[in-house]
């Protein structure tokens, strides 16, 4: 499609994802601007965050440690971009994200926030830090129980160059909304608590397009959109 056909979509998809938030935002009795949307714009090309970007959106995701350093370096010009790293993280790629990204949201592991401490101190910057929790006890997903998120979040916490700044989850898919909506109930439970021991902590990363309403509905404070804003991958 023509750079205006780009444009205008994606204007288009996001109006959309915006309203959608308002409307389960004010079904929560929340604050208007309580919910961040986070654009997830991993395998897309830079043409589609910068038309994004051109609309007001400002916080996107990655999930692979090399595209999102390509894309951060090639659209350095864009400052003001939050860069978010959203996928399972590997030891060895631990120096790129660091570089590369203002947050991390799938920290699961202690051996993982001291390597991005070491190398943020080289680096001299700070990491915003999401604790991933495998809230569904998948042997499928990547992320810290949730009887050891105090534990990592102590961890975390005890890192010069480490803010945390709360937790992240993705659930498993259910026919039944029953046990989804139980399971991001124990999401907020905890980032609840955690709330009451670090001043720092303020996002609760929770809900997709398919999960979007219960996610905001149990204090979701950040969603995750991705092909409802830039199409099917």
């Amino acid at each position: 499609m023509s750079e205006k056909e780009l444009t205008n979509t994606i204007a288009e998809r996001l109006g959309t994802a915006h309203e959608k938030i308002s409307s389960a935002v004010q079904q929560a009795n929340r604050p208007t601007d309580s919910v961040k949307l986070m654009a997830v714009s991993k395998t897309k090309p830079v043409e589609y965050i910068v038309a994004a970007y051109q609309q007001g959106q400002r916080i996107f995701g990655e999930n692979y440690a090399q595209e999102l350093a390509e894309k951060a370096e090639s659209l350095n010009e864009y400052s003001d971009i939050e860069w978010h790293f959203i996928g399972p993280i590997q030891s060895n790629k631990t120096a790129i994200i660091a570089k590369a990204a203002d947050w991390v949201d799938s920290v699961d592991r202690e051996k993982i926030a001291k390597r991005l401490q070491n190398h943020a101190l080289e680096l001299n910057k700070t990491l915003n830090i999401l604790l991933q929790v495998n809230i569904s006890n998948s042997s499928a997903k990547s992320g810290v129980l949730l009887q050891d998120v105090d534990a990592l979040a102590k961890q975390v916490d005890s890192y010069s160059q480490l803010n945390l700044r709360g937790l992240m989850a993705i659930p498993d898919q259910y026919d039944d909304n029953k046990q989804l909506i139980e399971e991001f109930e124990q999401m907020q439970a905890c980032f609840l608590r955690l709330q009451q021991q670090y001043s720092s902590v303020d996002t609760l990363s929770l809900g997709m397009s398919g999960d979007m309403q219960p996610a905001i509905q149990a204090g979701s404070t950040m969603v995750r959109l991705g092909t409802a804003i830039f199409g099917q991958r």
